[in-house]
């Protein structure tokens, strides 16, 4: 799946990009009323009015609909569901129980109607994308994520169950819609110095408060669903706490505008979220989730990915100068022994005068050194990141390892600490409030997509 969360090239703004608007809960409402008694004639205009004793005609479940349909005379196919569908069971290690298939294959569907509009909306606009440049993008997608060339892409997909025509389905339906909105949306955005100025002033007087660069599944849920939308999200949260991926249900699930990015919000200060949601994400630690929330139009999940202050020197974006000391315990070891190695090698290196002297030393206990010079703290396990920085050249972190793997034994060599964060330029920052609007924009965009499309379901 990490393939797939590549493929959007919109950039992440800092600033949060939410609309909570109910994307599709008008269409839900349509299939719950069926032929109920509405007081239209009473109401103002453009308002859904609901009795309070609504009756359903028919048995016309949409659940029990087989997942293909007709989009405006383009026909998506219940293969095309499973290929898709095979790209998330791959992403999740095929930890996803029966009830969540039939909920992801019900999501898939509507994921592929929008991108069947997108396509078709492009094509109508004359700005429809060549096949180099999805064979491009699918190579590009290749390399960067599974480091292999193009058949051995092809090869994999089909292995696990989808096609190589899907993944370029979804990188055409993804280009499709950047060249409409750079079209049809981009060049109607305007941004005033004076906001920028303004933005920037908020931002410094803001120095030294926390960001928190959170990742978010929403999912709308009109008055009478509130209930079923709460149970689905709980059991995504489920899933997720089994070891899912966030970013492949945040791209199938989620109504943000985030989607596209696997939910990444970018970096937010707590006053940008709103007031349910800042309660709970003060109190949360990297890598830890919470939800769902309740929220105005519906419900959200968040993942907390990280966290930092503003325009103040992170230790964590130090980059390190490691060695990384190993010592191979002998086959069949009983961990007593194995403890009593550890001591002995321990005290060997502790022996060594600095990283000049460790090979020597790491050498004559049978020993391996491995050195790289370009590590950045916050890429090594949480456990060991505040441990790390506290050490002075020359000096080590305790053992650590297993029977299977042996002993190991870092060594602190050098350190290049982080320059202090003057934050975005006025350019960037003008740039990032464009992306912000264009993404509102979008939304509505595809609303109205939505809203005109002649859909048939089989």
């Amino acid at each position: 799946m990490q393939a797939v969360n590549t493929l959007s090239q919109t950039r992440r703004s800092r600033f949060i990009r939410r609309a909570f608007v109910s994307v599709g809960s008008l269409a839900a409402l349509a299939s719950a009323l069926g032929a109920g008694t509405v007081q239209a004639q009473s109401a103002p205009q453009g308002e859904i009015v609901i009795p309070d004793d609504v009756k359903i005609f028919g048995n016309d479940n949409p659940n029990l609909r087989r997942a293909t349909a007709v989009v405006n005379g383009d026909v998506i196919t219940g293969t095309d569901v499973d290929q898709r569908l095979a790209l998330i069971v791959a992403a999740n290690q095929g930890k996803i129980d029966e009830e969540e298939m039939k909920r992801l294959r019900l999501q898939i569907l509507r994921n592929l109607i929008d991108e069947t509009l997108q396509i078709q909306e492009a094509k109508a606009a004359d700005a429809a994308v060549a096949d180099a440049q999805i064979d491009q993008s699918y190579a590009r997608v290749a390399q960067q994520n599974f480091n292999q060339n193009v058949g051995a892409m092809d090869a994999y997909l089909k292995r696990i169950g989808s096609s190589p025509e899907s993944l370029k389905r979804q990188i055409r339906g993804e280009l499709s819609w950047q060249a409409l909105l750079q079209r049809n949306v981009q060049p109607f955005i305007n941004v005033s110095d004076d906001e920028v100025n303004e933005n920037l002033s908020r931002l410094k007087a803001a120095k030294g408060t926390e960001e928190y660069r959170l990742g978010e599944i929403y999912m709308s849920a009109a008055p009478d669903a509130r209930q079923q939308v709460y149970e689905n999200a709980t059991k995504i949260v489920q899933q997720l706490r089994s070891g899912g991926s966030f970013v492949a249900y945040a791209r199938q699930y989620s109504e943000a505008t985030t989607a596209s990015v696997g939910g990444d919000l970018g970096w937010v200060r707590l006053a940008q979220l709103p007031s349910e949601l800042q309660v709970v994400a003060r109190d949360l630690e990297t890598g830890q989730l919470v939800g769902p929330v309740e929220v105005p139009g519906g419900f959200d999940i968040l993942y907390l990915i990280d966290k930092r202050q503003v325009l103040t020197a992170d230790p964590r974006d130090a980059v390190l100068s490691l060695k990384q000391i190993s010592l191979p315990f002998p086959k069949g070891v009983s961990e007593a022994e194995a403890g009593k190695r550890a001591e002995s090698f321990a005290a060997g290196i502790k022996a060594a005068k600095g990283c000049g002297d460790v090979d020597k030393v790491a050498t004559g206990l049978g020993a391996q050194v491995v050195t790289n010079d370009q590590v950045k703290a916050r890429d090594l396990p949480a456990q060991i990141q505040t441990s790390i920085l506290q050490l002075s050249p020359g000096e080590t972190l305790p053992p650590f390892g297993s029977l299977d793997e042996g002993i190991r034994i870092l060594m602190l060599c050098g350190r290049d600490d982080p320059q202090v964060n003057d934050g975005p330029s006025f350019e960037q920052l003008q740039a990032q409030l464009e992306d912000d609007r264009v993404n509102k924009r979008a939304q509505t965009y595809l609303r109205d997509l939505r809203r005109d499309a002649i859909i048939e379901y089989n």
